[in-house]
């Protein structure tokens, strides 16, 4: 297979960024990125150190306490503008880079890997600081004889350490800088080991094409997780952003609990499709497929397909159509939905899954291993399993590849029951001919988030996150930008 772009295309930014300066980790060294479509280096970039971490840590603390950053809005709002041009005069060879570091299908870019989120990640919050609630007049108070005028103010909450994983890593990204700098806070950025470019290209365009103040944002790369610790531990970090597994956001959550951090969590998930008895199998099914988007490696996906019993054989004969025609491969192939895993351990992990769920009973219907075409690169066919029961790990444990199970359900209270039967409660979707039993459906299912007969949520504007072990508090929306202030009442006598 041929390298699918040469480092040339896109210009990797190898430095960090602390304290507004572009630089190389403390003791000069470097780690690979891998192109995980053909397991060959692409270049190297900054291996920070423990020292960097705290460097950057001090300088986000500086920022907040001496700049006026966590108070001038209209600066603000002026360089999240200036960082969204920049960001845009670049954008595809962001493209070209998420394609190669991410292994992400050249076709995702123009959606959720990088144009969705870029439309809006930073605009939306940038408005925000005009109109949002800043502050809420109370009624007068009278207590003790005293008659007290009264106020609720919000404030940035200090500094964020971000936590950004690999298989969306601009859009998480994005995601969590526009309302962590819109609400005032500094930040610090730890990206992927992964796929660190897309994040310390956005730090080049920060120290070169905006007005932020030097600290405001830190962007520090390492090879070694536990750098990226040093901000659940250290007391001058204010809250923790972090997307990710669930069992790392157990950790953050455990390690934070130290200094009492403010925590949001967006973790996994094992979202289902419940599909109803009248609906029209032969239009909804084939939306099944984008199971395998970017390889699998979506927390959101739906990877339980909920059938009725007395469709079963039909909605599987169709799946398996579906699952057949997946284009799947060279991530550079404007035709291809999923690529590569991100590496070989990831790789082996979804096998994993997949050779237990055989073990256990569940039908293999196709895919199943590497595909014997693709030699190199981390690559997982497309897998459809069949008859699978709400109690086999392949319908309780997020699997993160291009893995779709297939459970039939009695009735809509069984199906319903079957949904909310997961550790999970991330994201689901329902379709039947009927948009009032859709919508009574999805008010059941104990998720953050649900698509109705395909309509999408997604949006800077709205919520994202989920009940359970798919995390604590929302990204984006009110809610999002709210998790990034602290609440302060004021009182004074009239």
């Amino acid at each position: 297979m041929p390298e699918p772009h040469a480092q040339g295309d896109f210009a990797p930014e190898r430095r960090m960024l602390i304290g507004g300066e572009l630089v190389g980790s403390s003791d000069g060294a470097e780690f690979d990125n891998l192109n995980p479509a053909t397991e060959q280096v692409l270049g190297q970039v900054a291996d920070g150190t423990k020292a960097d971490m705290d460097r950057a840590i001090a300088s986000a603390r500086h920022a907040f306490d001496e700049s006026p950053w966590s108070t001038d809005r209209a600066l603000r709002r002026r360089c999240l503008e200036q960082l969204q041009e920049a960001i845009e005069a670049e954008r595809e060879q962001l493209r070209a880079e998420l394609v190669a570091e991410a292994g992400a299908p050249v076709a995702v870019t123009y959606l959720a890997q990088l144009d969705w989120p870029l439309a809006d990640a930073f605009r939306w919050p940038a408005k925000m600081i005009d109109e949002f609630p800043w502050e809420r007049q109370l009624s007068d108070g009278d207590l003790m004889g005293v008659t007290s005028k009264r106020l609720v103010r919000k404030e940035p909450v200090g500094v964020v350490g971000a936590i950004v994983p690999w298989n969306f890593p601009f859009e998480v990204t994005a995601n969590k800088l526009g309302p962590i700098l819109a609400m005032g806070n500094t930040v610090v950025l730890k990206p992927a080991p992964d796929t660190p470019w897309n994040a310390t290209r956005i730090g080049r365009l920060i120290a070169e094409r905006t007005d932020i103040p030097a600290g405001v944002v830190n962007v520090v790369t390492s090879s070694d997780h536990l750098v990226g610790e040093v901000l659940t531990l250290d007391p001058r970090v204010d809250m923790i952003s972090f997307t990710g597994s669930t069992a790392t956001g157990r950790r953050i959550m455990e390690r934070g609990a130290a200094t009492l951090k403010k925590v949001f969590l967006e973790l996994g998930g094992k979202s289902a499709m419940i599909v109803c008895d009248d609906a029209d199998l032969a239009t909804v099914l084939p939306t099944a497929g984008a199971v395998c988007m970017h390889a699998g490696q979506g927390c959101a996906l739906q990877t339980r397909v909920l059938l009725p019993r007395s469709r079963y054989a039909e909605g599987v004969e169709i799946l398996t159509a579906v699952m057949q025609n997946i284009p799947y491969g060279d991530p550079t192939d404007p035709t291809v939905l999923s690529g590569p895993q991100i590496s070989a351990l990831q790789r082996d992990r979804v096998q994993g899954h997949i050779d237990r769920a055989v073990e256990q009973g569940a039908r293999l219907v196709l895919g199943g291993g590497r595909p014997a075409h693709l030699p190199t690169g981390y690559y997982i066919e497309p897998t459809l399993f069949a008859d699978v029961d709400s109690s086999m790990a392949i319908a309780q444990e997020e699997v993160f590849g291009p893995v779709l199970a297939v459970i039939p359900y009695e009735d809509d209270d069984d199906a319903v029951r079957i949904a909310n039967d997961s550790a999970y409660g991330l994201s689901g979707g329902v379709f039947s001919g009927s948009h009032d039993r859709a919508m009574a459906i999805a008010n059941r299912m104990r998720t953050g988030s649900v698509g109705v007969n395909g309509g999408l949520w997604y949006g800077a504007d709205s919520p994202y996150g989920g009940y359970k072990s798919s995390g604590a508090g929302r990204q984006n929306g009110i809610e999002g930008l709210e998790q990034y202030c602290e609440t302060k009442a004021l009182g004074w006598s009239a």
